[in-house]
């Protein structure tokens, strides 16, 4: 099993800026996808965005559509994904996860991953 390793959460104001990073513990080969999810207090885990290894294909959550972006990174040792999120807001605050799939699924939904990381806390500030 791979796993995965979030950096770049933490605290920050209104409008401003954070970029998350998911490292996965060894070159894969066959990602399908990596994606982010995201879960508030007291509320279900949440899609953000999505990325396919290949086509570098990419989704996002409508509530995040022009502020966040995903990115992949197959140059290094390691498959790396990364979320540039700006304009944040305090409905951004959450624990944000990364996670990861070989299979060709719904990118969209928590089911179609396999692998996840241990997540890491955004809070905006108002």
């Amino acid at each position: 099993q791979v796993q995965l390793v979030e950096s770049g959460g933490g605290l920050v104001q209104v409008g401003g800026s954070l970029r998350l990073s998911c490292a996965a513990s060894e070159r894969t080969f066959s990602t399908y996808a990596m994606a982010w999810f995201r879960q508030a207090p007291g509320k279900e885990r949440d899609f953000v965005a999505a990325i396919t290894w290949r086509g570098g294909w990419t989704y996002y959550a409508d509530s995040v559509k022009g502020r966040f972006t995903i990115s992949r990174d197959n140059a290094k040792n390691t498959d790396t994904v990364n979320l540039q999120m700006d304009s944040l807001k305090p409905e951004d605050t959450a624990v944000y996860y990364c996670a990861a799939t070989k299979f060709n699924t719904n990118v969209l939904r928590s089911t179609g991953y396999n692998d996840w990381g241990q997540g890491t806390q955004v809070t905006v500030s108002s």
